[in-house]
């Protein structure tokens, strides 16, 4: 980019760089986010299709979850990531109706696209899909229902029902609902810290079980250790129980086999010395996050200590939560105070596959969901279906709030917002009809997965709620516009307010962006303080150990 002054040119922008300007800008970036939006619409409601996700070294997902969909999926656009993270803050808030929030952001841009071709400036359709998001939620708070526990099966039903879940539905609906209720605690629920979901290979979906406890895919680390163990007290150790490698290069030297001899008892008195200490502490079972060597098993079990090594970041904190422990980073600094406590500790399985089971633990709260299934892709889907449904159960049980489902809500703002938008004079009045023809899209986008006809099903939903009919909504299995409460089709409020405010608010965002320039080359010096070379990215670096 140059000026001019006197008549010479003022170079701005390296020339070789990129720009793209006004209606061109705006024009790329809502193409990039509705592709987005397209590509997750097709799994939309309960008879949505699944994508298959393959990446470069064959490995493949298979699931119609909006989060993990675009999570998985190449994306290089910066529009487009945007969406992405819509999703994310969907499913961190709410726990479900990613692909909703996603399919509205798109079509918001794309309605958005057409008023700026009639010459509706973009700030104009920012300030009137705001005043449209105010006014949506306020009307879904007048809408909402007080929910009781009598009601969470039905929220549990509707959010497995259309995945690979609803094979057993029955069953996953009352584990889900027993799940979520067992680990409520001062109102709260909280589905990542107390939940440990584990795959059991073989059986089917039905089998999938509640387990009061933490369960460890884990085996003993020698056979000849305890296989069970009551009254346990528990070191949890974020080090290795081994023969220690020094810090800094050095060489021994040998001069004789004796020496040698000596060298190597040494390091068994050392790891021997540590054991000692470990047993005084009272410890008769410890997990460790590192490894355990031939040397510091064989002291292990003469002490009978029933010990796991390589546990999961994830299966330590769980762990430390359930049973009370602190985690110690030396072997022989564990003290009576760390130790965790749990009534019974035991390694149960059949062959080589076992898995190591917590149970009578400090926190009752912390339990474990062991699914069944003779394929680890559906395992997978399994696991998805159960934390959505686990979340959402979660959400009536935090806010005591629910809404209908069956896209009743939408059509229900809809109307409403083009009501509210004939008290406008100004242009606002375009943008804020056009936020209620977007949100029909989500009940539209149900019909057609449906393999209904769409125009056919919004007319008949807005038939019925000029009538009134605020619970109707779309009866998938019939084709009929239904009462949703009546059938049991309900979602927490949370998931409906939350899509309003993420779609919205990344609608927004990119509507005002007119200017896309190429940023300047950024090199590791330059980046944040919290986009270290082990957390850049948000996304934390694994401890590669030499265990």
């Amino acid at each position: 980019m140059a000026g001019q002054l006197s008549g010479q040119p003022i170079i701005i922008l390296d020339k070789d760089k990129t720009r793209t300007q006004g209606r061109e800008a705006l024009g790329y970036n809502i193409t990039a986010a509705k592709a987005i939006a397209d590509a997750v619409r097709t799994t939309l409601g309960p008879k949505g299709m699944d994508k298959m996700l393959v990446n470069p070294v064959g490995d493949m997902v298979i699931t119609n979850d909006g989060a993990t969909i675009l999570r998985e999926m190449d994306i290089k656009h910066p529009a487009a990531k945007m969406m992405v993270e819509i999703a994310r803050t969907q499913e961190d808030k709410a726990g479900d109706g990613t692909t909703s929030a996603v399919v509205l952001a798109g079509e918001l841009l794309n309605k958005a696209r057409i008023l700026v071709e009639q010459n509706v400036h973009p700030t104009v359709i920012t300030r009137g899909y705001s005043l449209a998001q105010v006014k949506a939620l306020e009307i879904l708070d007048e809408l909402a229902i007080d929910a009781s526990d009598d009601v969470l099966e039905k929220i549990a039903r509707t959010a497995l029902t259309g995945k690979s879940a609803d094979l057993a539905l029955e069953p996953l609906v009352e584990l889900c609902v027993k799940t979520a209720q067992s680990i409520k605690e001062s109102g709260k629920v909280n589905v990542k810290e107390n939940i440990n979901i584990i795959h059991q290979r073989g059986g089917s979906i039905k089998d999938t079980k509640f387990v009061r406890g933490v369960v460890i895919d884990k085996a003993r680390a020698h056979k000849n250790m305890p296989k069970k163990v009551e009254k346990a007290k528990i070191a949890v150790l974020d080090t290795g129980i081994e023969v220690e490698k020094t810090t800094v290069k050095s060489k021994i030297h040998i001069t004789s086999s004796d020496m040698l001899s000596e060298a190597r008892l040494e390091e068994s008195r050392l790891v021997e010395d540590r054991v000692e200490a470990l047993a005084r502490s009272g410890a008769n079972v410890v997990f460790t996050e590192k490894g355990i060597d031939d040397i510091g098993m064989h002291y292990l079990q003469k002490k009978g200590i029933f010990a796991v090594r390589r546990c999961k970041d994830e299966e330590i904190k769980k762990l430390v939560k359930a049973t009370g422990a602190r985690v110690v980073s030396k072997v022989d600094g564990v003290e009576e105070a760390d130790l965790g406590y749990a009534d019974v500790i035991e390694e149960r399985g059949v062959g080589n596959y076992k898995m190591i089971y917590v149970e009578g633990c400090k926190n009752p709260k912390a339990v474990s969901i062991l699914i069944y299934s003779g394929a680890e892709h559906v395992a997978d889907e399994v696991e998805r279906a159960l934390d959505d449904a686990l979340r959402v159960v979660g959400d009536v049980i935090e806010d005591g709030k629910m809404v209908a489902g069956g896209g009743s809500p939408e059509i229900e703002l809809a109307m409403k917002l083009r009501a509210y938008a004939t008290t406008f004079q100004g242009r606002e009045q375009l943008a804020i009809t056009a936020y209620a023809e977007a949100l029909e899209e989500i009940p539209k986008g149900i019909a057609e997965n449906a393999g209904l006809d769409a125009i056919d099903i919004i007319a008949e939903l807005r038939n019925a709620h000029n009538k009134g009919k605020k619970t109707a909504g779309l009866n998938v299995f019939t084709g009929k516009a239904e009462d949703m409460l009546s059938l049991g089709i309900v979602e927490p409020l949370r998931v409906k307010t939350q899509i309003i405010k993420s779609a919205t608010d990344a609608a927004n965002m990119i509507l005002r962006i007119d200017d896309i320039l190429t940023a300047k080359e950024t090199g590791m010096m330059d980046v944040k303080p919290e986009h270290t070379a082990d957390y850049y990215d948000g996304i934390q670096a694994p401890d590669v150990g030499e265990d």
